[in-house]
């Protein structure tokens, strides 16, 4: 597999072969091809077991910097994670009255630098992962400073047990 300038993978038809051998043959009708592969012989033995074609690959006509902001404002995860408050979800969460003060301090931050769209895609992922017994760490890094990210599930670490200052994770 190869990759252009955007990071856009496109397949050859060694990496097909290698796919449909692997066992996903199921999965090749999202894989882009050089139009130089001849994919139309291969197109139409799909399309004869009732499969999915390929696509051929087209380049993009952006720019590096366009594309990365595209992708960098869409989040692939599923519309009611789109649509969830955020601040409902964790404020629910917390127990004491220091909790709820701290994750409001925390959620004011994260909420002023336009990282709701994060938290919501963190709670999907760590919901995803649950739900397919996907094993993550404990945590690590100055991320284990916010108790939000705690709430959620991201780290195991209590930052509040061990008074850590979130500011530390978002500086």
């Amino acid at each position: 597999m190869r990759t252009d300038d955007l990071g856009i993978p496109r397949f050859t038809k060694r990496d097909l072969v290698d796919m449909i051998y692997s066992g996903h043959a199921d999965k090749v009708h999202v894989v882009l091809c050089d139009k130089d592969d001849d994919i139309d012989k291969f197109n139409e033995a799909m399309e004869a077991q009732g499969m999915n074609p390929l696509q051929p690959y087209i380049p993009l006509d952006v720019d590096q910097k366009t594309f990365d902001g595209v992708c960098q404002g869409e989040w692939f995860m599923p519309q009611e994670y789109k649509e969830l408050n955020v601040h409902n979800y964790i404020l629910t969460k917390c127990e004491t009255q220091e909790e709820t003060a701290r994750c409001a301090e925390e959620l004011a931050e994260f909420a002023g630098r336009n990282m709701m769209p994060l938290l919501q895609y963190m709670i999907y992922l760590v919901d995803f992962m649950r739900e397919n017994d996907i094993v993550w760490g404990v945590g690590r890094g100055s991320s284990v400073a916010s108790y939000v990210l705690y709430l959620i599930g991201v780290h195991r670490i209590n930052s509040i047990q061990y008074d850590l200052d979130w500011r530390e994770f978002l500086r």
